[in-house]
């Protein structure tokens, strides 16, 4: 077991904090959120965002990812029998390959009923059909010698987590009792190592491919499968998922990454914001343009957050800011994942905790937790946002960014899903969009020296007439240490060149910020005053009556 500490995501004394909370002005202190470690910021917002159009993709062709794939539903749903089909005619898999189990219909079961109805009949079903070659059970490099499955669909309809248990033949507890004595668990994370036949069910299990930079099929740990679950509030959000990853790994995904960090200090929490950072600078160096916020609150109701591509934020316990607004979308095929303890304890509430309401807000991929995982074992969002960005699948990603399997992640979305392969395959012609001009632009920024990016940008967004790469030369900008009359000119052109009063409210927050951390109050003030003149029909001017 890895020697990490454990930390609660949830400690007892934290309630739900906003940035413009009560006492806005004290909360909005300019040290505390403009620009920390990268570039933070604001957004949030009022209206569906701009997407994709929702025709019904074509199947994709059959990859060796796919050719490595189970599906398992569950025959006591008769959704869960459909959307498994469904799911494996988009995918090219195999029909033989489509698996059904007779479990129990709810989303917390018990160990016995984890291991009669899903782990037992699996295992038989693996060796009846060939898929996997096993050693004797006291071989030294364990009983899986080959294996011809290295993904796991799990389909809705399957049960989401094992309740704890007392008395279970053959565990025993190691290792720190913060989680020795733990041993309810995610059943997406236990069939990841469903091929160590293990009985010991108690405490957090090293992930051999922790870290790791290689595909699952050529993973020289044949027990080891990448498991994630296609669930949801309802049928209808799981179809709409699946289409949604075929269609946008088709076409690419493209937009504003918002990454809710909280600028935290306190000891055994950084970690959290360390993550966030990370993925930031990430999205930058592969041409994903960052909107940061860096304050102790979530990006609040009426932020104008258009756009999100991406979506990586902490924490509070049920979803909040521009998440909870019915009429809030994301980007089509968006990734969206929220930090907290128990953020899929349910994927059924379409309003509580976050992993449900991020789906019904138009999500394709998310993860959490199904139970108390410790910071230190919950997947690591700069490590998942890499490997993403790198080409890798969703699956993949997560599970490199985990630490512990056997324990409390839930993967939910298309295993299978490669919403960035675009950047990566050469084969995939170069867009014309404002975002491939952006990227184009970013790469020589990041890759040649910053002068010629910032001219490559400024010439796209004058060609384009793009506010989006104009406010994303902004945000670029404020990376650097010396560059906040060039952001401030960047973000001005940007509000020429929008049209949509929402974006253009957004643009101007920047600004505002940003003259107030230059200690040009009068301007900020003029400006804020100006824009909620011009756009009072707009809910974005909220924003900015809280930045007085």
């Amino acid at each position: 077991m890895a020697n990490v500490s454990v930390t609660n995501l949830y400690p007892t004394d934290m309630s739900r904090v906003w940035l413009f909370g009560a006492g806005a002005a004290a909360a909005f202190a300019i040290a505390a959120f403009l620009w920390g470690p990268g570039v933070p910021h604001l957004q949030s917002a009022v209206r569906p965002s701009a997407s994709s159009s929702n025709r019904d993709p074509q199947p994709s062709p059959t990859t060796p990812e796919a050719a490595a794939t189970i599906v398992v539903y569950n025959t006591n749903d008769s959704d869960s029998d459909n959307l498994a089909r469904f799911y494996a005619t988009k995918r090219g898999i195999p029909k033989e390959r489509v698996i059904g189990l007779k479990c129990p219909p709810k989303e917390e079961i018990t160990r016995d009923e984890y291991d009669r109805t899903i782990a037992d009949p699996l295992r038989e079903l693996f060796s009846k059909n060939g898929w996997w070659q096993l050693r004797a059970a006291d071989h030294p490099l364990g009983r899986v010698e080959k294996n011809s499955i290295r993904f796991i669909a799990l389909i809705r309809g399957i049960p989401l987590k094992i309740a704890p248990v007392a008395g279970y033949a053959a565990d025993k507890s190691i290792g720190a009792p913060e989680l020795a004595t733990h041993n309810e668990a995610a059943v997406d994370s236990e069939l990841v190592t469903l091929g160590t036949f293990s009985r010991i069910i108690s405490g957090a299990r090293n992930n051999e491919y922790y870290r790791s930079y290689a595909r699952i099929v050529d993973f020289p740990r044949p027990e080891l499968m990448v498991v994630a679950r296609l669930d949801g509030p309802t049928p209808e959000i799981v179809k709409r998922m699946i289409t949604d990853s075929v269609a946008t790994e088709q076409e690419g995904l493209r937009g504003f990454a918002y990454i809710d960090a909280r600028a935290i200090q306190q000891a055994g929490y950084k970690d959290g914001d360390s993550w966030l950072y990370g993925a930031s600078d990430v999205c930058r160096q592969h041409g994903v343009p960052v909107i940061l916020d860096n304050g102790e609150g979530l990006f609040p109701d009426p932020y104008p957050m258009r756009y999100p591509a991406l979506y990586y934020g902490w924490y509070t316990g049920n979803v909040a800011g521009p998440f909870a607004l019915p009429s809030f979308r994301l980007t089509r095929g968006a990734v969206a994942i929220h930090i907290h303890s128990y953020s899929a304890a349910t994927l059924r509430n379409p309003v509580g905790n976050w992993c449900g309401p991020l789906l019904m807000a138009g999500a394709a991929a998310t993860f959490g937790n199904v139970y108390e995982p410790y910071l230190a074992f919950t997947p690591q969002i700069d490590i998942f946002n890499e490997r993403l960005l790198d080409g890798f699948t969703f699956a993949e990603s997560a599970w490199m960014a985990s630490r512990a399997t056997s324990w409390q992640t839930t993967v939910v979305g298309d295993p299978l899903y490669r919403p960035f392969n675009f950047i990566n395959d050469l084969s995939v012609k170069t867009g014309t969009s404002e975002w491939d001009a952006y990227r184009e632009g970013s790469r020589q920024w990041y890759r040649k020296d910053h002068a010629s990016g910032e001219a490559a940008l400024r010439a796209a967004a004058k060609r384009l007439q793009s506010g989006i790469i104009w406010e994303s030369l902004g945000l670029l900008e404020l990376t650097q240490p010396d560059a906040r009359t060039e952001a401030l000119a960047a973000f001005r052109e940007a509000r020429k060149a929008y049209k949509a009063p929402e974006d253009i409210v957004r643009v101007g927050i920047h600004e505002i910020i940003l003259l107030k951390g230059m200690h040009r109050q009068g301007e900020a003030l003029s400006l804020a005053d100006t824009l909620m003149r011009t756009y009072r029909r707009t809910r974005a001017i909220e924003v900015l009556r809280m930045l007085q």
